[in-house]
């Protein structure tokens, strides 16, 4: 039977058509069991600046997301208290699918390109590192990969996004310089040099705002002009802490120092165990990418507890791990 050529001119122009959409955005499906009819969080810096959007999950545990990114980013999907549940990296083009089950992050799997699921794999087999509290077997399984995979973006990917020790800036060079240029995309590499430039630069930056998840409550957008504010960034609490907030209140007692209290890495389970026995009245907040969060790259963390001072204009009067030296610096006369 002959074929009616318009019909097929039709087809061809339609099947285009569909392959330019798709070339324009991803496509993020999932099915997550133990959140059917709340809501998850995608977060992601793309072509039009930070994305951070609530997805509805309906009955089944079904969602689905669309976003733009012209170069591979990182995107962090969490529930709706900001619990990480899943990292992976996406592109215009890509049609990646999210499977698992969201009381056990390390379980969720991502599938629809050979970059998530190679990570993927990688995660699956150094599962015991990534709940290790101390970053050194981690590290050594990514230096190692690095080596034996120059040309891999996922040893971008792991470098940027799993990486825990950054005070060594000569090793930490000589690693992103070892992955080959091709496959170092600008879109991932940018907030790790951030860090870089932080350390190397001798003048300290202004900071006007802050954009972090607030303990109870949502994304939050933190002016950091009009009074002298004291950031204190912690990961793994100290036995220590309830002496270090004693010595805090007692320093800003009776001034306007305003204290922000922030999480700076992604377990966010002991951040809520930790919150929830401490007596301290100043505000709790999370910074989704840690030491890489966008603004707070800009201090080059480097060691936690950290601790930088902002002055009434954001100009950074203090940036390092010495309470002692930040606690004068909030006092220091303007």
């Amino acid at each position: 039977m002959n074929k009616n050529p318009l019909l097929l001119l039709m087809a061809l122009t339609l099947a285009l058509l569909m392959a330019s959409c798709s070339s324009s955005d991803f496509k993020i499906d999932g099915q997550l069991t133990g959140l059917n009819g709340t809501m998850v969080r995608m977060t992601f810096c793309g072509d039009s600046g930070v994305i951070d959007d609530k997805i509805p999950v309906d009955k089944k545990g079904h969602f689905s997301f669309k976003g733009q990114a012209a170069q591979p980013v990182l995107v962090l999907l969490s529930d709706i208290t900001g619990k990480p549940l899943v990292s992976l990296v996406a592109a215009n083009g890509d049609h990646l699918k999210v499977q698992g089950d969201a009381s056990k992050p390390m379980g969720v799997k991502v599938k629809g390109n050979r970059l998530n699921e190679d990570w993927q794999l990688f995660r699956d087999e150094h599962a015991g590192f990534y709940t290790d509290p101390n970053p050194s077997r981690l590290d050594a399984a990514i230096e190692k990969y690095i080596a034996g995979h120059p040309t891999d973006l996922l040893s971008t990917v792991l470098l940027v996004a799993d990486y825990g020790d950054f005070t060594d800036r000569a090793k930490m060079d000589k690693l992103l310089e070892s992955i080959d240029a091709k496959v170092r995309p600008e879109s991932l590499t940018d907030a790790l040099k951030a860090v870089f430039a932080a350390h190397s630069n001798g003048s300290l930056p202004r900071m006007m705002t802050l954009t972090l998840l607030r303990h109870g409550a949502d994304f939050e957008s933190i002016t950091l002009t009009g009074r002298v504010t004291l950031l204190r960034f912690w990961a793994n609490p100290k036995a220590d802490r309830d002496a270090v907030n004693r010595k805090i209140e007692t320093a800003v007692e009776g001034t306007d120092v305003r204290v922000v209290d922030i999480l700076a890495e992604s377990d966010t389970l002991r951040w809520h165990q930790t919150i929830a026995t401490d007596p301290a009245a100043w505000q709790h907040y999370w910074a989704p990418g840690g030491p890489l969060e966008q603004g707070i790259q800009l201090l080059g963390l480097s060691s936690m507890p950290w601790y930088a001072v902002t002055d009434t204009t954001g100009l950074v009067t203090y940036n390092g791990p010495d309470l002692t030296q930040a606690l004068r610096a909030a006092h220091a006369p303007e």
